[in-house]
């Protein structure tokens, strides 16, 4: 048992509110460090989410959805084209949907798109588009019409390197995304 100091413990019964609003809020402050480690231990990355701005995951993820996300140490990506085969589906439909930064840029906003497949350096993965310039994952959101992202400005030409990612997404909330984003300005 820890023996308080006389003049602090005068203080503390001079003032009993005091003394309850430091013990809430030492309670409070211990409750999120574990949130925070269970989080951090569970995704293996930090931040261990982010949240969903813009449209192109529609239907299956929507604006302000707030997205879990594990690092690549816990597991592998699958692609699209490997799920066919396995019928692995996250988030209505085949393969996974990864969190990157385009060229690696921290800079630039996080995309989070599926994976679609791993193609190698200077592998042609698209009629009508350049050999990939790396070997990477080749991305697409589900609401783009089939689009690559590597046939637009997000990564073009560049398959998404395996460090340019944060995360494979895992779960997500709706809504909370929104408190996050207006956290993070």
């Amino acid at each position: 048992m820890v023996k308080i100091p006389e003049p602090i413990k005068g203080f503390f019964t001079k003032h009993p509110g005091l003394y309850d609003f430091l013990k809430d809020l030492a309670f409070s402050l211990a409750v999120v460090a574990v949130i925070g480690a269970v989080l951090y231990i569970y995704a293996g990355i930090w931040p261990p989410m982010v949240s969903v701005d813009g449209i192109s995951m529609l239907p299956n993820m929507d604006n302000g959805d707030l997205v879990f996300i594990q690092g690549l140490n816990r597991g592998g990506v699958m692609t699209y084209e490997e799920s066919l085969s396995t019928g692995y589906k996250a988030y209505g439909d085949y393969g996974d949907v990864i969190v990157y930064k385009p060229y690696g840029d921290p800079s630039m906003p996080l995309v989070i798109h599926r994976a679609i497949k791993w193609v190698n350096e200077s592998e042609t993965y698209h009629p009508g588009l350049p050999p990939a310039q790396g070997s990477g994952y080749i991305t697409r959101g589900d609401n783009n019409n089939g689009v690559y992202d590597q046939a637009t400005n997000i990564c073009y030409g560049e398959p998404v390197r395996e460090e340019w990612i944060l995360g494979i997404a895992r779960f997500k909330i709706p809504y909370l995304g929104y408190l996050r984003s207006m956290i993070s300005l």
